[in-house]
């Protein structure tokens, strides 16, 4: 196990960002596991015997999880270049609901420091290229099928690569720009199609962004009508809607993402009370999933530093988090927040480390809550107060096997959505009914709201979001598609965030806008950086508040 320092990940962008120049083609690599599919042949051929486009769509599909998936450096695994997780990661440390120690092994820092607006950085260019890779993967795997097919199985393969076109994007706009209304007319990130220049494309702005987005998984949602998947790693139409629910949000487009969520949830019900006694989200057959990147052993099996398990869970027997000490913990403002009564208070450790999630574990010779405190030679230190115990490794407490799938989307998210865009849309109580419902139902019987208004409906909905949907990636998307302030702690109040990112940042601050990797600035002549800002200091905005922390 190596320690990480900002020369190692300077060492590495240097050496990435010059193979890239001395590439033809824009810095961001067009190959993908299956590889390409550019050759006239292929489209030719494709229509007589489609299963060949399946190993072009797996290929799309497996960037998204596979270790090493952004770099390639040939097995030799950067352990913060794990895939969507890796990225999901940095988000929610971005967002203030989340933190840890100050660490000299924490590959992740850069986001809790807010150095990640660095261009040079390795994470912001993994941030940033991962989702241009898959998206030429998807153009490629367009590029091969007839626009008048009428095979289905094609059809089928056109919808999940649109729809996974439009996913990327929509991982993308919300951090390059601030949210869709009141700013439609201001640059997002550039539109990539087949054809198009790489060396002089400029951003698309959000109105025209957005129009791209949902004309892609409105195609898709067509296309995939019909489609069964084989497995939860694939898109099918329920999640082509989920996609859309969550674009129409971001448009405050109320009905349409309260209807799309809807659609989306069909076939899935949220985790019950009962689901939720020990440590897990690691399965994607678990009822509630809808989308899911399948992560089996192969993917992982050479690459064990270089996944979620390592980076984000307490629990594994070789990685970085338990080994250094860097749990990912819930800010106490949130915890906090939690009933006393809600099943999700268990997903971590209390002020004084324990957590009924324990109970009956064993790691080693500990067993119940002393595995929390207790100290394991160069496996784990002891775990500080409000460390996660929600995320668990499939293969179990205390395997060195950092195994498990990632999930992407589920039911709990898509009736969140519901109860905030019903209540915007002009029915608050609605809203709150399915708010409160579903949180007596299934995390918290004695669970109430006082809100009445719209807005206070979509705070208490916020609220909830950042409790159920921790660690999952969504805390810098609510803030951001919001407009909140970033809130990690407050000077009258006990905190549990170090002193080193002990800072607030304020809604519209130009550092909260990620910044475009030098490799796309040097070798796109049309992009416009984001600039403003500088990247806040210890004690910064103490006096900002969010209306909800």
């Amino acid at each position: 196990m190596k320690i990480k320092n900002y020369l190692k990940i300077f060492a590495t962008t240097v050496v990435a960002i010059a193979l890239f120049s001395s590439c033809d083609d824009d810095f961001l690599e067009r190959q993908y596991e299956g590889g390409t599919l550019d050759d006239d042949q292929v489209q030719e051929t494709v229509e007589a015997i489609p299963d060949r486009i399946n190993s072009s769509i797996s290929g799309m599909y497996s960037l998204l999880g596979k270790p090493d998936g952004f770099f390639d450096l040939g097995g030799d695994y950067r352990a913060d270049d794990i895939g969507y997780p890796g990225i999901a990661l940095s988000q929610d440390l971005n967002s203030g609901i989340m933190t840890n120690i100050v660490s000299g092994y924490d590959w992740f820092s850069t986001a809790l420091e807010y150095s990640d607006r660095t261009p040079t950085y390795a994470n912001p260019r993994i941030r940033y290229g991962l989702f241009y890779k898959i998206i030429y993967a998807a153009n490629d795997v367009l590029s091969a099928i007839p626009e008048d097919t009428d095979n289905e199985q094609l059809i089928y393969a056109r919808g999940q690569a649109k729809a996974m076109r439009a996913f990327c994007y929509l991982s993308l706009v919300p951090y390059f720009q601030f949210k869709y209304v009141g700013n439609e007319d201001k640059p997002s990130v550039p539109i990539v199609e087949d054809g198009t220049d790489f060396r002089n494309n400029p951003r698309a702005s959000l109105t025209d962004m957005y129009a791209y987005i949902l004309q892609n998984l409105t195609d898709a949602i067509e296309d995939l009508d019909g489609y069964v998947r084989l497995n939860k790693g694939a898109i099918d139409q329920n999640v082509a809607y989920g996609f859309r629910a969550r674009a129409y949000l971001n448009m405050e487009q109320w009905s349409n993402a309260a209807a799309d969520a809807e659609k989306a949830m069909i076939g899935y019900d949220p985790y019950a009370i009962s689901d939720l006694t020990e440590p897990g989200f690691n399965e994607a057959t678990d009822h509630n999933w809808i989308w899911a990147l399948l992560l089996p052993t192969d993917v992982i099996s050479d690459a064990n530093y270089a996944t979620w398990p390592s980076q984000l869970g307490s629990f594994s027997g070789d990685a970085y988090v338990p080994y250094a000490g860097i749990y990912r913990s819930i800010n106490n403002l949130l915890y906090d927040k939690i009933n006393d009564t809600d099943v999700r208070k268990a997903w971590w450790l209390d002020e004084d480390r324990t957590s009924p999630y324990l109970e009956g574990l064993t790691w080693g010779d500990f067993e119940g809550q002393d595995i929390a405190t207790g100290s394991i030679a160069n496996v784990k230190e002891p775990m500080q107060a409000y460390a996660n115990v929600k995320f668990g490794q499939r293969s179990g407490i205390g395997s060195a096997y950092n195994d498990g799938d990632w999930c992407m989307m589920r039911a709990e998210e898509m009736i969140l959505i519901r109860a905030e865009a019903l209540a915007m849309a002009g029915n608050p109580a609605q809203g709150k009914q399915i708010l409160e419902d579903f949180v007596k139902s299934y995390r918290d019987p004695s669970y109430t709201t006082s809100a009445t208004s719209a807005g206070e409906v979509q705070d208490a909905v916020w609220l909830q979001r950042r409790i159920e949907l921790w660690g999952e990636g969504f805390g810098m998307f609510d803030a951001m598609r919001l407009g909140k302030n970033i809130i990690r702690y407050h000077p009258d109040q006990p905190t549990n965030v170090p002193e080193d990112y002990r800072f607030n940042l304020s809604k519209d601050d130009p550092w909260l806008l990620l910044r475009f990797v030098q490799g796309e600035t040097n070798n796109n002549s049309a992009v416009e950086q984001n600039e403003g800002g500088a990247q806040p200091s210890q004690g910064d905005g103490a006096t900002l508040i969010d209306g909800v922390l």
